[in-house]
């Protein structure tokens, strides 16, 4: 199972925002962007931010991706 936040970078563009916006705007840090953007796992306290700038849901920004079984 994979990590997706591709949701999230869709919604940045609806709302006509950046990375750096977000970062600011969040109170995130630039090494929880780089981690997003490598769809490797943050904690929840990053996402709960990301979330109340955005002012959205979780599942809104991100989904997990079940990887497919090779036979």
């Amino acid at each position: 199972m994979t990590i997706s936040y591709d949701k999230l970078w869709k919604l940045l563009i609806d709302k006509k925002m950046n990375k750096t916006d977000l970062k600011e705007q969040a109170g995130i840090t630039y090494n929880i962007i780089a981690r997003l953007g490598k769809c490797q796992p943050v904690n929840l306290e990053s996402l709960y931010k990301i979330c109340r700038c955005l002012e959205c849901d979780i599942g809104d920004i991100m989904e997990f991706e079940i990887d497919e079984a090779v036979s």
